[in-house]
């Protein structure tokens, strides 16, 4: 069995890279971590329209409705997020459920939940996978800031100063 202190293969010892290496490797890494959070905002943004969803269904097709004159039930129908119109439903018991790509599905109201609750979680394992990406590699960009900082310290002190500055 190998010792621990050995690096698993195909991994380089940073303190054996140059500070441009180390420069680019920064770089590079904090660019990804910049595309990661942003895609976190996404999926969290993703999960609550989903919510809202399961919201809608349950408080405004099968929650309590106004009866309108005709016999069926009044909703206001969202146009954009802040403009509605009324409308009223021909079915409490059916939507449609966009299911990506431009195609919708009917549904009966508990199919149409359970299709949006399976959304929300299948995204939770999502997030929680992303979230682990995202610690793994803000660790690893402290590691690149903190090797950076001490070779540019090596490098630009006189090697007695260099010594002391390390074990600080």
């Amino acid at each position: 069995m190998a010792p621990a202190s050995e690096a698993p293969p195909g991994s380089v010892n940073i303190n054996s890279l140059s500070v441009p290496q180390l420069r680019a490797l920064q770089t590079r890494l904090s660019s990804e971590l910049e595309h990661l959070t942003s895609s976190h905002a996404k999926l969290r943004a993703a999960q609550s329209k989903f919510r809202d969803c399961v919201r809608s269904i349950n408080e405004g097709v099968v929650g309590s409705q106004k009866r309108g004159t005709d016999g069926k039930d009044d909703i206001l129908v969202p146009l954009t997020s802040s403009l509605y119109v009324k409308g009223s439903l021909a079915d409490r018991e059916k939507v449609l459920v966009d299911v990506g790509t431009g195609f919708y599905v009917e549904k009966t109201t508990q199919k149409a939940v359970e299709f949006y609750e399976d959304k929300v979680k299948s995204l939770e394992t999502n997030l929680k996978e992303l979230e682990n990406i995202v610690q793994t590699k803000s660790s690893q960009q402290r590691l690149f800031e903190e090797a950076l900082r001490q070779k540019l310290l090596t490098e630009g002190a006189p090697p007695s100063a260099a010594a002391t500055a390390g074990g600080g």
